[in-house]
């Protein structure tokens, strides 16, 4: 197994690079959230790596953090869900905002990911559920990007949850609110929609 690459990049053609490590060239496929970050061609460059065997070749990919790859390995196990889908996946969404996105069950922030429909968007959340909790440092950039609309979010939830609603009816009413809502006026709005329900 290939876990980690530290070279001389040498090329740059989107979504692949090649790093050359011990005289050897090795093609790498990356996410763009990690070729954005990447140095220019001849500089040193390190990645955290994931080596993918399959009846059609062997396949290297670099990731600039472990939360990446971790990510990319969580969302290369769902079933129909292969490499170039879990790239595209975290080329459109850093690691923190996909964080977001499962812990609100936000289906609008992946269908915007071209190539994920809504149906591919509602499996990905409901599978996701959970695991990306366990990934140190994740959970805390998670809450750190926006962080007082997620944690209001977060806060509306819990109060609806323990008033007796399941997830579901619960992240359904909350879909109407607005961004930047605060806690109080988010649970009564959201009570009042569970009412009409």
């Amino acid at each position: 197994m290939i876990g980690r690459i530290s070279g001389t990049l040498l090329e740059k053609k989107p979504p692949q690079i090649l790093v050359e490590a011990g005289d050897i060239g090795y093609e790498i496929d990356v996410p763009m959230s990690t070729f954005c970050d990447l140095p220019a061609c001849g500089e040193k460059v390190n990645l955290h790596t994931h080596f993918s065997v399959r009846e059609d070749g062997h396949f290297l990919y670099g990731f600039a953090t472990p939360e990446e790859r971790a990510v990319f390995r969580q969302l290369i196990r769902i079933s129909g869900i292969g490499a170039r889908t879990a790239l595209a996946v975290l080329s459109g969404l850093p690691v923190n905002e996909l964080a977001q996105a499962v812990a609100l069950q936000e289906t609008g922030r992946l269908v915007k990911i071209p190539g994920i429909g809504k149906k591919t968007a509602e499996r990905l959340l409901l599978e996701l559920r959970g695991k990306l909790d366990a990934f140190p440092g994740l959970r805390e950039q998670a809450l750190r990007s926006g962080a007082s609309d997620s944690n209001n979010r977060s806060d509306i939830l819990d109060a609806l949850l323990a008033l007796g609603y399941n997830e579901r009816e619960a992240l359904a009413a909350m879909k109407e609110l607005a961004d930047g809502v605060e806690v109080a006026e988010g649970i009564r709005l959201a009570l009042r929609q569970l009412a009409r329900g």
